[in-house]
């Protein structure tokens, strides 16, 4: 039986019921995707996301989604196993990376992959350690965090564009209204100090964004978060630049699984790195 060639390949925009088979094989390679995040990632960019197929059947993918007019996003980047090596996964990556433009693209890339992307003009920015562990005994809400009410919206969007590269208000809106997802804000009186969601996932729970102002308003986050979840297993992916942020979560007893880079392949805006303890996804960003 003859191997299908590149050119056999058809890369097209994909529609959302075409991703669960996706989310299923990155669920195969240990990534954990969350239960109701598709909704979230086709709100930011809803032209944004790519499979190739052969004879129909879906043999490869990859997301770029756009942040404004400066910056993307690259992730979701698979390929079926038994139909690694022939070529389809770089085809399907040079197809969607065109949807950036001139933007400035970001990934968080798998140890495997990292010298693939520096070939392909990504630089290192820094790591992230996947880090997981039982939830802490239950505990009541600290003080000044309360669960996010509809009002906070357009304080937890600023709040959220502040610590990122590129604002993502359609994300944003998306991800804190997701079946599942639980979203925490600290106040210091009318001002907010960070906020953090916690959604279930393929495998426990997954914290992310954690972005507060402090150590002690990520931990107060992060007590509130894994409150009620006592005994569930838990998973938060921190910058090791974060050393707030590794000696939280190494305090409360998670230990590190895998790592990532996060690469970009030129600048990005200045944005409050020192405020991520907790990164939202490694699929966009």
């Amino acid at each position: 039986m003859t191997s299908p060639a590149p050119q056999d390949l058809v890369v097209t925009r994909a529609m959302p019921d075409d991703w669960p088979v996706i989310v299923d094989w990155a669920a195969d390679e240990g990534w954990n995707p969350g239960l109701s995040d598709i909704t979230a990632f086709f709100a930011q960019d809803s032209e944004g996301f790519f499979v190739g197929r052969i004879d129909g059947e879906p043999v490869s993918a990859v997301s770029v989604v756009t942040y404004g007019a400066d910056y993307a996003f690259l992730g979701w980047y698979l390929v079926r196993p038994d139909l690694r090596g022939r070529g389809h996964g770089l085809t399907t990556w040079k197809t969607a990376l065109a949807h950036a433009g001139d933007r400035t693209v970001g990934l968080d890339g798998v140890v495997a992959q990292q010298d693939n992307y520096r070939q392909s003009g990504f630089e290192l920015a820094y790591r992230t350690a996947r880090f997981g562990g039982e939830a802490p005994a239950a505990a009541e809400l600290p003080a000044g965090v309360r669960a996010a009410r509809a009002g906070d919206l357009a304080a937890i969007t600023a709040y959220d564009g502040a610590c990122c590269p590129a604002d993502r208000p359609d994300f944003v809106a998306a991800w804190l209204s997701e079946a599942g997802h639980r979203t925490l804000v600290r106040h210091d009186g009318d001002r907010l100090t960070g906020y953090g969601v916690i959604r279930p996932a393929r495998d426990g729970l997954r914290i992310g964004p954690l972005f507060a102002d402090t150590a002690d308003d990520a931990r107060a986050l992060f007590t509130g978060l894994t409150a009620g979840a006592a005994g569930e297993r838990v998973a938060i992916d921190v910058p090791e630049t974060s050393t707030a942020g590794v000696a939280l979560v190494e305090a409360a007893g998670f230990s590190p699984s895998f790592e990532t880079a996060r690469m970009y392949t030129g600048p990005v805006r200045a944005h409050a790195q020192e405020r991520v303890f907790g990164v939202t996804t490694l699929e966009l960003g």
